[in-house]
């Protein structure tokens, strides 16, 4: 494994550095999307992080809701339905610039969570990155996914992550919490194959017990995995291979102790997730409702009841 000399960082970072005991500053790679409507402005300040908000349990937004009602029928969902009276803007997905097409999605596919990929190449590099595109396919077996956009073949084809796990077989998945988020962040910096981002994050390299691939001991809940399927994914117009999709057989899973409720199942008020967002934006998990899910055993005779209410109130306006 080789670690950048001082030299290679300033060049690969872009760091920006006064003194020795100043800040590293990381210049992101596309500019942030929040600005003024004068180009020459300034961004606006961001308000300090508040480490002190913790969220809560609150009653869903329309909890008095019954069979069939209507969304503009709360003062929440009647603002929410005269939004709509702009229209909508209609892309084409098959001839928009695929820039632009990346941007609108990654806008509006929102929350993502973030798997926190860990792998080892041929030559033993160990390689750590976040990846968005992530999410469970299945418990049994337990299978989680995670989507690695490729480069262009001229320069190089498939990322470190998606090349490692097709020739190790081997990764692990962890989870990142609002505390080393920014740690985390720093790995997802285009450096070398033969560069490891560890030292860079400034977090512990845990062994795993099952799989090569350290897992991140700062995180609270992480996956020990083993490659079940890669698919390639092929352009069908262009023919090109632009992502990978990984599918990983979850085979260990470390979880601490500390953010398990009385269930033994996680407690995310506790684990405090980060979720991607458009652009370079992240987002806590803010405060949650419960929504308990109909059962027909239950409710199938009311349902019965306001379906044949449904029908012939559709039969007296056809005979109208």
């Amino acid at each position: 494994m080789l670690c950048p000399s001082r030299a290679t960082a300033s060049t690969i970072f872009k760091t920006l550095r006064t003194t020795p005991r100043d800040p590293i500053i990381l210049i992101p790679r596309r500019p942030p999307r929040f600005r003024t409507m004068s180009s020459n402005a300034a961004a606006p300040a961001l308000l300090a992080f508040d480490n002190t908000t913790r969220p809560k349990y609150t009653e869903s937004p329309n909890p008095k809701f019954v069979y069939g009602q209507k969304v503009d029928e709360t003062s929440g969902g009647k603002e929410w339905v005269e939004s709509a009276k702009n229209g909508w803007k209609t892309v084409d997905a098959s001839t928009e610039d695929p820039g632009k097409l990346y941007a609108l999605m990654i806008s509006g596919i929102v929350p993502r969570p973030i798997a926190f990929v860990s792998s080892v190449s041929e030559d033993g590099t160990e390689n750590i990155a976040p990846f968005s595109w992530f999410n469970q396919v299945t418990h049994n077996p337990p299978l989680i996914s995670v989507s690695v956009a490729a480069r262009p073949v001229s320069q190089g084809g498939d990322k470190d992550t998606a090349r490692n796990i097709k020739a190790n077989k081997e990764f692990t998945v962890n989870i990142i919490s609002e505390p080393f988020v920014e740690n985390a962040n720093v790995s997802s910096l285009d450096s070398p194959p033969d560069v490891s981002e560890w030292p860079l994050t400034g977090l512990t390299k845990e062994p795993s017990l099952l799989v090569q691939p350290a897992r991140v001991r700062e995180s609270a809940f992480s996956m020990e995995c083993e490659l079940f399927q890669a698919v390639d994914i092929i352009h069908p117009t262009s023919g090109e291979h632009t992502a990978t999709l990984v599918l990983g057989l979850v085979k260990l899973i470390h979880v601490r102790h500390d953010i398990l409720n009385e269930r033994g199942v996680v407690d995310f008020t506790k684990l405090r997730p980060v979720g991607r967002l458009g652009d370079i934006s992240y987002a806590r998990v803010g405060d949650a409702f419960r929504l308990s899910r109909a059962a027909w055993k239950l409710e199938g005779e009311k349902i019965g009841e306001f379906l044949k209410e449904v029908e012939k109130t559709q039969a007296e306006e056809s005979a109208l």
